[in-house]
């Protein structure tokens, strides 16, 4: 049987983002760990640094560009922007939603989901915590789940969670020991924001890295609460003075008054990396995110159906993150060839984005192929 990869037709030279990125020196697939800077978001940060050596820059505009950026997350992932809450990572958010479950409370997450959203509820060892493959989550939700924790998209293979099927079974349960009834639902959308924009309707918090598919520096994580979260249900406990409803006046002893919407949970920013977000984030709502997503899949489908042409058997999901099983071996000879990829619980990891194009698809296939 031939096992050589040809290509379906000439791979496209022009991917969808275009001169907004900068002509690239490899064959970048590494999305899902770090996403590239489109150079309306780099030219800004040098702007901002060179502003910064030289004392052109205020504290007042910092609190601009947050403005800005969280504004712009919350068109993105369709919330109201006072539901928005600004922070560094995704572990700081989760383990604020993790203290404030009250002890013996049962949280179930999906089997060997990403640790960030995991660990902080299971470094509280008074909580329950239990665990159900991702394909049975909903199944697995009973009358004693206070919690459900999931990634909207599997870091390691790209599976997608069926958010829907998640809150129609939390939503059929009875009282678990909260006035709301029924389990909280927390999303981590780090693998999906920016391609995939998960329902509001779906989840009550939401959680996102924005240096993947949102193409921001680290140190961009936004929080979204519930709508109908409750003044005792979560506790600013690492509020500072940005968190102050007027933050000028916040700065010595106790809050007189923390803010009135999310902003009340916010970490003291990273101001740089908020500022590029600013950028990163109109881009994305410039082009649409359905319309990334397509083109994301697209890429996708392309590799897979080449990966099987090879005798591959890549994981089955409707993602742009491709996982190969046992092929983790190769990423060192793809580097070597100038493709960029990543090995995750033993795959071999691609991940195609609005930067990549057929090309690339091809590229990493033909290596794969020792063509």
């Amino acid at each position: 049987m031939d096992r050589g990869f040809r290509p379906q037709e000439a791979g496209a030279m022009t991917s969808l983002g275009g001169a907004e990125f900068a002509p690239l020196t490899k064959t970048y697939l590494n999305t899902a760990s770090t996403g590239l800077l489109p150079l309306r978001t780099a030219k800004a940060l040098k702007a901002a640094a060179d502003d910064g050596a030289y004392g052109r820059v205020g504290p007042d505009g910092n609190f601009a560009a947050l403005a800005a950026a969280r504004a712009g997350f919350a068109r993105l992932a369709g919330v109201p922007v006072d539901r928005v809450a600004a922070g560094n990572s995704v572990a700081t958010h989760a383990g604020l939603i993790a203290r404030a479950l009250p002890s013996g409370a049962e949280v179930l997450i999906a089997d060997d989901d990403f640790s960030s959203l995991v660990n902080p509820f299971a470094v509280r060892t008074d909580l329950k915590l239990r665990s159900a493959p991702l394909e049975k989550l909903a199944e697995a939700v009973g009358p004693q789940t206070a919690l459900v924790a999931v990634s909207a998209v599997q870091s390691a293979d790209g599976r997608v969670a069926d958010l829907a099927a998640l809150r129609a079974a939390a939503d059929a349960q009875p009282d678990a020991g909260r006035e709301r009834g029924g389990p909280r639902i927390v999303v981590d959308a780090t693998q999906a924001m920016g391609w995939l924009t998960p329902d509001p309707r779906h989840y009550d918090y939401l959680l996102c890295g924005s240096y993947k598919w949102l193409m921001c520096p680290h140190g961009v994580s936004l929080l979204v609460v519930p709508g109908d979260l409750g003044p005792d249900e979560l506790v600013a406990y690492h509020s500072g003075w940005v968190a102050g409803e007027e933050p000028w006046n916040s700065c010595y002893g106790p809050i007189a008054q923390l803010a009135h919407s999310a902003r009340r949970f916010d970490e003291r920013p990273a101001f740089l990396a908020y500022l590029a977000a600013e950028h990163s984030f109109a881009l994305v709502e410039e082009l649409g995110t359905e319309r990334i997503g397509a083109y994301d899949l697209a890429l996708a489908d392309r590799c897979r159906a080449g990966a099987r042409e090879l005798g591959l058997t890549p994981v089955e999901a409707r993602s742009p993150i491709v996982a190969l099983p046992g092929q983790g071996a190769a990423a060192e000879r793809l580097k070597a060839a100038g493709v960029e990829a990543s090995v995750r619980a033993g795959n071999l990891r691609a991940a195609f984005h609005l930067y990549n194009t057929e090309a690339d698809v091809d590229r990493l296939l033909a290596v794969l192929a020792g063509s």
